[in-house]
């Protein structure tokens, strides 16, 4: 049932290690089917060296399994929780890269410093709050996911594909799940950048906004020019 939402959903799980942005097994990529309502995730402590695209488990938007013999991921709900909320996304991916956990870690958003961010988020990548007791000793994951469409309430999704959670790590998303793990390589960039640029004093005042929206526009919307046409 749906092989090629498993494959999508195996590929982008594989790109993860290979790009750096998974150490052991913290992290995970879905794909989803937006006419059937069903995402492919990666089973939850299976190694990527051992990972199969049969291994993929079939989950509704209720969170209940469809086909697999497999456990999926722990983070399942929170992935169930942004398709839900963010309707025209189909990617979904979650690491503990090195970069973007630790800006996580500090509860800071990662600032526009350069147009390397620019280019792919058009604005900070946003921070959750903490989460309360209650949140953390109830169902936790479908917490997670709701502290994110939470910080979300007056941003958009489309335009800053990424977040950062308190205290634990970062969440990108896409089109695609290919798109969600660019997304999620470019995060890990603009994080590394950003603590590197941090820590030479960043004297350079506040990103222009002319030149923030100039390099986001020109690889996102209707008046993109950037690359060829499709």
């Amino acid at each position: 049932m749906l092989t090629e939402l498993k494959r999508e959903a195996f590929e982008a799980n594989l790109l993860l290690p290979s790009h750096g942005l998974v150490h052991l097994n913290f992290g995970n990529a879905s794909a989803i089917d937006r006419g059937r309502g069903i995402l492919a995730i990666k089973p939850s402590g299976v190694g990527y060296d051992v990972l199969k695209a049969s291994d993929m488990v079939l989950v509704d938007l209720e969170g209940e399994i469809v086909e697999g013999r497999l456990r999926p991921s722990s983070d399942t709900p929170t992935h169930v929780v942004l398709y839900t909320a963010f309707t025209r996304i189909g990617g979904v991916v979650h690491t503990h890269s090195v970069h973007a956990t630790s800006f996580a870690q500090a509860c800071a958003p990662i600032p526009v410093l350069g147009t390397t961010h620019a280019d792919y988020f058009n604005g900070p990548v946003p921070v959750t709050r903490d989460m309360r007791g209650l949140e953390i000793r109830g169902p936790y994951e479908v917490e997670t996911g709701r502290v994110i469409v939470e910080r979300f309430a007056r941003l958009d999704p489309g335009q800053i594909p990424a977040v950062l959670v308190a205290r634990h790590g970062p969440f990108t998303w896409g089109e695609t799940a290919a798109k969600a793990v660019e997304n999620a390589v470019a995060l890990e960039l603009c994080a590394h950048l950003a603590s590197e640029t941090l820590a030479l004093g960043a004297r350079g005042g506040k990103f222009p906004s002319a030149l923030l929206d100039r390099h986001f526009n020109r690889k996102h919307g209707s008046s993109a020019y950037y690359g060829q046409k499709k």
